[in-house]
């Protein structure tokens, strides 16, 4: 009966949907936490209203810290770290690095500190948060590969990022109740601009909780499997360091990783400025932009899931991916093209860029397992999110640039409507740029079809 019992981990599909349940928590948080300003991100336009003072520059200078060390070569060593020791212990040290990350950003906050010195403070701050939650997203990844192999992959990754993008949605929504509108010439206290931080980090907090449960269950996991009994790896499923040169010298490993910074890009940048787009092009007030932009993420609860099946059972990946870019271009086109004040148009361009955002990642992720070898996927996903760091890095910088530069009267809607359309000038070349992408890697997925990227994930 205790065989029994021991092997039933490995083999159950329950205990796979239980080990999901506590990966995505994490996730949900880290998400939440990263987008905590997207539907505040007008205020900034205003920092004589705010007691941080932090003005649409500096938002934008914080928004990119996210990505520095990841792009300064953090992810590559993490990733590799996570290769060589395993998602357990590599894994527990960065979601305990984003909860410290996270726990300095509230104290930039709340410190009263300088206007400048607050925003070094919380870029430090953003900066540890960001690289302990890529490399978190890394070993969540990796482990619903080892622990859906065979399964629906697909499937359980689109449902991770479908609760993951509910943290998104929940920031969306809940953050402007938490900082509530002013009227011009009231002031934003530090308490009011650090409430959805405080939320964060106790989500965060949670999330840490349930991913221990989940070490102890691959602990379980991979002593019923055998990998755990002798502790030592095969001679040939060791990692080496040329293992690197090997994977970025893979041709349809680096065409995912250029779509994947092209395509992101385009919809986590675009997030970060939402409501400064979309209230001037489309004459909202800041209530109807935050459900406006709130529907990203809700298109992708819905449809992710659905696309990962899809993907699961017909294949056809590399198809889906120019899908979703083409749509996702498409979003961007009628955010800079529409008639101006015209709120359908917004509505529109929201839905395209939802299902393009649920297409593209339900087909892209589980295609890696499929070039890459599992030990090195670690590696892999950590290069990949170091490529896609380094334009979630320089991105949000240029754009908070053209607002700062472009909006020099507080309330001038025709400045702010010129400052949105240049911004959606940088999406709409990132936009065409996935497609072309895409379209390439299709190409390659024809002319290799041992790889069997197109091919059905579910067996």
């Amino acid at each position: 009966m205790k065989g029994k019992i021991r092997s039933d981990i490995k083999t159950s599909r329950a205990a796979c949907w239980i080990a999901l349940a506590c990966l995505v928590v994490p996730m949900f948080a880290s998400y939440f936490f990263d987008d905590m300003f997207s539907t505040l991100s007008q205020i900034f336009q205003h920092p004589e209203m705010l007691q941080l003072g932090w003005d649409s520059a500096d938002y934008g200078f914080y928004a990119g810290g996210y990505s520095f060390l990841c792009v300064c070569g953090g992810l590559v060593i993490c990733g590799v770290l996570l290769d060589v020791f395993g998602v357990r212990k590599t894994g527990s040290a960065f979601v305990g690095l984003m909860i410290l990350g996270a726990g300095i950003v509230l104290y930039a906050l709340t410190s009263g500190l300088a206007p400048d010195i607050s925003l070094t403070v919380a870029y430090i701050g953003c900066m540890l948060f960001g690289l302990g939650s890529e490399i978190a997203g890394v070993a969540v990844t990796r482990s619903i590969a080892k622990w859906f192999k065979g399964r629906n992959m697909a499937l359980a990754m689109g449902l991770q990022l479908s609760i993951a993008r509910m943290g998104t949605a929940a920031a969306f929504i809940i953050s402007p109740i938490l900082v509530a509108e002013k009227q011009y010439g009231e002031i934003y206290t530090l308490l009011d601009t650090a409430r959805p931080a405080l939320l964060g980090l106790c989500l965060l907090l949670a999330g840490g909780i349930l991913w221990g449960i989940f070490v102890a269950m691959d602990y379980r996991f991979d002593r019923d499997s055998g990998t755990v009994s002798k502790g030592e790896v095969r001679k040939e499923d060791r990692f080496r360091f040329s293992d690197i040169i090997k994977v970025l010298g893979n041709p349809r490993f680096l065409m995912i990783a250029l779509l994947c910074v092209f395509f992101y890009c385009c919809i986590i940048s675009f997030k970060k400025f939402g409501t400064a787009i979309v209230i001037p092009r489309f004459g909202m007030d800041v209530d109807s932009a935050k459900w406006m932009i709130t529907m990203i993420p809700f298109f992708t609860i819905i449809f992710t899931p659905l696309f990962g099946a899809l993907v699961d059972k017909a294949g056809k990946a590399t198809i889906w991916m120019i899908a979703g870019a083409v749509l996702v271009l498409a979003a961007h086109i009628v955010m800079a093209f529409a008639p101006q004040g015209i709120a359908f148009y917004g509505y529109f361009a929201i839905a395209l860029l939802g299902i393009g955002y649920s297409l593209v990642p339900s087909a892209m992720w589980p295609s890696v397992p499929k070039i890459i070898p599992e030990r090195n996927l670690g590696t892999a996903y950590s290069l990949i999110y170091w490529i896609q760091n380094m334009g979630m890095l320089i991105v949000p910088v240029f754009v908070g640039r053209i607002f700062s530069e472009m909006v020099t009267e507080a309330g001038d809607i025709a400045q702010e409507t010129v400052a949105a359309v240049n911004a959606e000038y940088i999406f709409i070349a990132l936009g065409i740029a996935a497609i072309i992408t895409a379209v390439l890697l299709r190409v390659s997925s024809r002319s290799h079809p041992e790889l069997e990227i197109d091919l059905p994930n579910r067996k």
